[in-house]
């Protein structure tokens, strides 16, 4: 049994090992993919030099992620859940071809931070509220602005304008001013849209267990 037991856990202990390797390299490459990513959308008239530049740097990034999400699952012992519970972790590795979903890369950057900031719930909530509706923000006015742009038709045409709707759309007021007029920007929007939710239902999540918290201290002080 103990011989069972020590080659069972020595897979998990490499794949531990591993991901504490790869972990600020993940990350440094999702900083370079929002960068290459970006660069071109925020300039337009850009050189085919630097844009294919860009374009490769995409690609290498990708080729990292796809070798880490590899690597790690050869180390896992039961694969199959290992599948299950990385699911976003495989959108990355499988769907590179769409535009849109690269920017699921920029989701190692949170888990980093989430990683390092501490076990206190209210503190894992900051670091989700500020790097996460700041991400959400910048990225979906980079993919809006990135199809909408020279469409017929279009009221994006600025990443100022892309900005103001991502805003509005994130906190969920939508005035209305700015609207996607694509089948595809109407998908980014529906991705956008329930990020925003998200992000406000663990604001709300969070208030409400440091309520309960401080009614539990004051029970506890009040009672004899």
């Amino acid at each position: 049994m103990t011989i069972t037991r020590r080659s069972e856990t020595a897979p998990e202990a490499n794949r531990a090992w591993w991901e504490g390797l790869m972990e600020w390299p993940l990350t440094g490459a999702a900083v370079l993919f929002l960068w290459a990513y970006s660069y071109p959308i925020l300039n337009p008239d850009l050189g085919a030099g630097a844009r294919a530049f860009a374009e490769w740097m995409t690609w290498a990034t990708w080729a990292l992620f796809a070798l880490d999400y590899l690597v790690r699952l050869a180390l896992s012992h039961d694969r199959r859940s290992f599948v299950r519970k990385n699911l976003v972790d495989l959108l990355v590795v499988v769907l590179p071809l769409l535009r849109p979903l690269r920017l699921l890369r920029l989701v190692t950057m949170l888990s980093t931070l989430n990683r390092y900031a501490g076990s206190n719930l209210r503190g894992r909530v900051a670091v989700y509220l500020t790097g996460g509706s700041s991400l959400v923000i910048f990225v979906g006015a980079l993919a809006m602005l990135d199809n909408e742009r020279g469409r017929p038709d279009a009221n994006i045409e600025t990443f100022g304008d892309a900005l103001w709707w991502a805003l509005t759309t994130v906190t969920t007021v939508g005035y209305g001013d700015r609207f996607p007029v694509t089948g595809r920007g109407r998908l980014i929007a529906a991705g956008v849209m329930v990020a925003g939710i998200a992000l406000i239902g663990t604001v709300t999540a969070s208030v409400a267990s440091w309520l309960i918290e401080r009614v539990r201290e004051e029970a506890s002080v009040e009672t004899p």
